[in-house]
């Protein structure tokens, strides 16, 4: 038991790290002009396409983690289920925001006023929970492809 808790934590955090690295990565790259559409905090089609690419990366990456710590198919399937959750909750400002605007976007904006600001559009905030299931459920199909969980506890051992 303590083994698949310690698989689903460590593929989470494996999925965060992933997640928060790639991201600042990516907004330093592109630039506030090219995350965001001109003067708002409206997510670009660019920013939408790449966040939901490095998130679809970071989740194969956490589904790949959390089945080679828990030796279980168990883990990804609980992991999956915290994104769906935790991707929902985060999809609630996007589903239930009124008309309430962002102020006007400076033209040079940090990452923390970037994120503290960012609207994403409703289609976006409900795909990122599909697209991080999918990715760990395949990122441990994959693991457990390439070397079966029996061939991987006699590794173990």
């Amino acid at each position: 038991m303590l083994r698949l808790a310690g698989g689903v934590v460590v593929g989470y955090l494996a999925m965060a790290l992933v997640v928060f690295g790639t991201f600042s990565l990516a907004f330093q790259l592109m630039g506030a002009e090219d995350a965001f559409r001109p003067g708002s905090y409206e997510v670009s089609i660019a920013w939408a396409v790449t966040s939901l690419l490095l998130g679809f990366i970071a989740a194969l990456g956490g589904g790949w983690i959390s089945i080679i710590f828990a030796r279980s198919r168990i883990a990804p399937r609980v992991l999956a289920g915290i994104v769906v959750i935790l991707g929902m909750a985060a999809a609630m400002p996007a589903l239930t925001r009124g008309e309430e605007e962002p102020p006007p976007r400076e033209e040079t904006v940090d990452a923390t006023e970037a994120m503290a600001n960012a609207r994403q559009p409703v289609w976006l905030a409900l795909l990122n929970p599909l697209v991080g299931v999918t990715g760990v459920l395949l990122g441990a199909r994959l693991r457990r492809r390439a070397l079966p969980l029996r061939d991987l506890d006699q590794l173990v051992r």
